[in-house]
């Protein structure tokens, strides 16, 4: 979710669950060491519970990565094993550190002896080094091998410190798919997931990939300690609000759009009033706010050309309720 998850977003989605655990885009260890900490770190405290997401393969930068993370006052920091892109992988960070699970599990043990709070991995079920035109062939097929490779990566970042595995169900293609082909082509094989909860009983297991709704969630969670959802909550964000109201103690109910405008237009009035915030920088996150309702296109419309006004300021977000409320469908 680089590029994505960045703190406005998290604030927004914060207004959907107050018990979902939100996760930072992915950052590098590097760049926290070497750039903006403030800025590439900073969050507003009612995003809590919130996890820093680091990548890196040096175990001595990621443990200093995460002690600062921790200072900062993140609840948990997360290890990314899983992202395929191009870029990731040129960085010797992400998905292709399956590869080299000697590796990670120094990491994830230097970062666990550097803080308090859990440290976590997030993983794919393996990884298959491909050219274009060779990935449907490659993944068709999962077979003992590859499960024995991942039941050894996660028993040696276990034995590390990792206190909980997130396992993202599909197997990631370096070099033969696209980021986006990573999350379509590759199938999704849950019962991988259910057979590595067989082999790590004790140990606490998020499955993450292809959750769409409530019921396929719930269903998850009858063998699994959690799930993760990705883009699928960015632009439906309702979805975490019906996930609260269906597995929440108290049952609440999804919050009204104008009640999550006001909420918003306070925060971008704070964030601009500090300066170097752009009104876009916000509102981008805010698009799918009204996805699947009568009035959606004209909401999202106003919001992204509004944004972009020399003199645009909070008040945007509820005029551009008003406008999609205004629409013939809507009525």
């Amino acid at each position: 979710m680089m590029d994505w998850t960045d703190r406005h977003c998290r604030y927004f989605l914060r207004g959907f669950s107050r018990d979902a655990l939100l996760y930072t885009e992915m950052i590098t260890a590097a760049a926290i060491l070497r750039g903006d900490r403030d800025y590439l770190l900073g969050f507003d405290p009612e995003e809590h519970p919130v996890a820093l997401q680091l990548g890196g393969s040096e175990p001595h930068e990621l443990a200093e990565a995460a002690r600062i993370g921790e200072a900062m006052g993140y609840d948990e920091i997360n290890l990314n094993c899983g992202c395929p892109s191009e870029r990731v992988a040129r960085g010797a960070f992400g998905a292709c550190l399956m590869l080299e699970p000697s590796l990670v599990a120094e990491c994830v043990a230097a970062m666990s002896a550097a803080v308090r709070v859990p440290v976590t991995v997030k993983m794919r079920i393996g990884v298959i080094t491909a050219r274009a035109g060779e990935a449907a062939r490659a993944v068709a097929q999962y077979g003992e091998g590859d499960f024995a490779h991942l039941v050894e990566f996660v028993g040696a970042v276990t034995s590390a410190g990792c206190r909980v595995a997130i396992v993202h169900a599909r197997q990631a293609v370096l070099g033969g798919l696209t980021p986006k082909d990573n999350r379509e082509v590759p199938p999704l094989r849950y019962e991988v997931v259910r057979a590595l909860r067989r082999e790590f009983p004790h140990l606490p297991l998020v499955v993450n990939g292809g959750f769409r709704d409530v019921a396929s969630v719930r269903e998850a969670l009858t063998w699994s300690d959690g799930v993760m959802l990705g883009r699928e909550a960015y632009h439906r964000p309702y979805l975490l609000a019906q996930l609260q109201e269906s597995l929440g103690a108290d049952h609440l109910a999804p919050p009204d759009p104008a009640v999550m405008m006001e909420r918003m237009a306070r925060y971008a009035g704070h964030e601009l009033a500090r300066g170097g915030v752009r009104l876009s920088s916000i509102a981008r996150h805010m698009l799918g706010l009204m996805n699947g309702q009568p009035g959606a296109r004209e909401f999202r419309r106003a919001l992204s050309e509004g944004a972009r006004a020399p003199a645009a300021g909070p008040d945007l977000f509820q005029q551009a309720l008003r406008r999609a409320r205004a629409t013939p469908a809507f009525r």
